[in-house]
């Protein structure tokens, strides 16, 4: 009843004439208004509060006069309350997917000049909303050019954002902290990556992302000045074309083209935007007819992380024995597998004069695993090498592939990434895509599209002291909202920050017990595991790593805040999964079971010693029989973690 009511208050102040059109989440605790009175703008409220004051939209286009007012509706709007239930065939957060919304169509026609035509969608969910344009061909013959999307966000100017920082560059691997800064200090020099975190205040959060981005350059976000009202004016910036300044053209199309969705989850506690299935809700549904071979699962890593890059028969063979001794179903070959890369002459369908690939495939079959190969983005592209190599790795047995050094999210590259995971699963090939952009919900419609890299993650450990617990922490707060993250965790190594060394074999700055953590609350369907079978093997925390999914049947967020600490709760079936991570401070954590169902069950779990925080390789693993409801008592040591599980008794 209440959907009805919404829907019929749209069509009785919607009609041709009117200026003004209001829609409100299935809840009617967020309210979305849009304004054709001027300028074209929108505003966001949520429960009374104005948390996203009038903000512009439209374009302007290279030859033409900026497409932002003077427009009037082309017809009624069309205004629906729907639902989508599905369920993904990759389980990155829950089994089944129930997604409500309310949204409205307007379709735009200019009054004067050349009466080009711009269609608006907005959606209004329970937790966020999401809005996207159409543009059509122009009455002149030809290509239209975007210099510049004029969608805003005009946010208070006291509020604080938990950014990602990459100017002066659009071309980058993505890789950086998030830091929490004053909204105030952006300015029209920033160029600061999504998902954008910003806390309005403690009782109000938003997080801006993108979903569905096809045909259609990344977009990053900058700032004009705070206004008068105390207002920070955020802005849409875009990635150029190759070749192209910043101020050039962004995107090319001939006939209709439609933006990515601007997403913005909003709520009072920026934990349960984890929780949230709204961006790959924004994808259209699963492309593949048979995704059944698509599996996720562990992955073991070849030599890099704990040396120099040993490309030998016999060090594959090594890793392909510690992912059946840990019960794995991967292990990866990286670089170099097909001799020097990036280079004229690099072929990706033959392996290097030392690699004796028949023998490896056949002695990773014996083993049950199977094999995922890396390759230089460039060196896949080369006269569409991909396409005969893929068609090669499918005659191999080929698991996927690992496609590196991307940089950069334009027009044309995003229309790369599209090409290559549907030419990968033509042949039944997953992709891991690093030196990537941000994930957009693409998994949904093309599963295969495992995971992706687009994070600072632990690799930088082996060159860098940046992997510390503060950015450990941050991360499933900013960067994961977006999608899954192919962070690489598994450094066995641990020692305090005292000790830690920029060295290899690599270590790292935080307990062996946030390590393990770090298997139950980062999201990656294929989780890459990163250190030798030497530090691992027989070690205190392996045998969690044998028993930890990759995938989950539900996910609960239960209590935390960016930089400071995090706990999550995970199902696989009937057990749940529990990971922990605190940053620098040391701290004690009761958490409520009250997800559990009623009855008794068995705690195992792994928990830094007593002096972990000097010695962070040790841990306490013990095991408890208690009653659901009853809390569970967390302790940390400063960079220190918590895993476990919970089976019914």
């Amino acid at each position: 009843m209440r959907a009805f009511i919404i829907i019929l208050f749209l069509a009785i102040s919607s009609s041709l004439s009117a200026q003004t059109y209001t829609l409100k989440s299935p809840d009617g605790k967020i309210c979305l208004d849009i304004d054709l009175s001027d300028g074209l703008s929108y505003s966001v409220s949520y429960r009374d509060k104005q948390v996203i004051h009038p903000s512009p939209m439209g374009f302007e286009l290279q030859d033409e006069p900026a497409m932002h007012k003077g427009f009037t509706l082309l017809s009624t709007p069309q205004t629906s309350s729907q639902r989508d239930s599905w369920t993904p065939v990759v389980k990155n957060k829950h089994a089944r997917i129930d997604m409500q919304w309310n949204e409205t169509h307007l379709a735009l026609i200019e009054k004067k000049g050349e009466k080009r035509r711009m269609d608006l969608f907005f959606r209004a969910y329970n937790n966020g909303i999401a809005f996207r344009y159409q543009l059509y061909s122009s009455p002149k013959i030809g290509n239209r050019a975007i210099s510049r999307e004029m969608t805003g966000f005009s946010v208070a100017g006291q509020a604080h954002a938990w950014a990602a920082t990459y100017k002066p560059r659009y071309t980058s691997s993505q890789e950086s902290e998030f830091n929490k800064v004053p909204l105030a200090g952006f300015s029209d020099q920033t160029l600061t990556g999504l998902p954008l975190l910003i806390e309005v205040d403690k009782e109000n959060y938003l997080a801006i992302t993108e979903a569905n981005l096809d045909n259609y350059p990344g977009f990053y976000i900058g700032s004009s000045s705070t206004d008068t009202k105390g207002q920070a004016l955020l802005t849409t910036k875009l990635s150029p074309l190759p070749g192209e300044k910043e101020d050039g053209i962004k995107a090319r199309f001939a006939d209709k083209i439609k933006t990515p969705w601007r997403v913005v989850t909003i709520g009072d506690n920026p934990g349960r935007f984890i929780e949230s299935e709204i961006v790959q809700s924004l994808n259209p549904p699963c492309a593949i007819e048979d995704p059944t071979w698509i599996k996720p699962g562990l992955c073991a890593w070849d030599h890099w992380w704990s040396g120099e890059v040993k490309m030998e028969t016999a060090v594959a063979k090594e890793y392909i024995d510690f992912a059946a001794a840990q019960g794995w179903p991967y292990m990866l070959i990286d670089w170099q597998w097909y001799g020097p890369f990036n280079q004229a002459q690099a072929d990706i369908t033959k392996p290097a004069p030392q690699i004796n690939m028949p023998e490896i495939l056949d002695y990773a079959q014996k083993k049950n695993v199977r094999i995922w190969l890396w390759l230089y983005s460039t060196d896949a592209n080369r006269n569409n090498a991909f396409e005969e190599a893929f068609a090669l790795y499918e005659r191999w047995g080929i698991a996927g592939v690992k496609i590196d050094f991307m940089d950069r999210d334009d027009q044309e590259m995003v229309n790369w990434y599209h090409k290559v995971i549907k030419k990968a699963a033509d042949h039944r090939l997953m992709v891991n895509f690093h030196g990537a952009y941000k994930p957009d919900g693409i998994e949904r419609t093309y599963p295969n599209m495992i995971t992706r890299e687009g994070v600072l993650g632990e690799e930088y450990a082996k060159f860098s002291d940046r992997i510390i617990p503060t950015h450990n922490v941050t991360l499933p707060f900013t960067r994961m909202l977006a999608g899954p993250m192919d962070y690489t965790p598994g450094g066995f190594l641990n020692v305090s920050p005292a000790r830690f060394k920029k060295q290899s074999p690599t270590m790292m700055m935080n307990t062996r017990c946030a390590e393990l953590a770090k298997f139950v609350l980062y999201e990656s369907p294929l989780t890459v595991f990163c250190d030798h079978p030497k530090h691992v093997l027989g070690q205190p925390g392996s045998d969690f790593l044998q028993i930890v999914p990759t995938v989950w049947d539900d996910t609960r967020f239960i209590d935390g805040y960016p930089g400071e600490f995090i706990v999550m709760a995970k199902r696989s079936g009937t057990n749940w999964f529990i990971g922990a991570m605190t940053n620098n401070m040391a701290r004690t954590i009761a958490i409520p079971t009250n997800f559990l169902p009623t009855g008794k069950y068995v705690l195992e779990y792994w928990q830094d010693a007593k002096d972990a925080a000097t010695t962070p390789t040790k841990i306490d693993k013990k095991t408890l029989v208690f009653e659901a409801g009853k809390s569970i008592k967390i302790p940390m040591v400063n960079g220190g973690g918590y895993a476990a599980v919970i089976k019914p008794q």
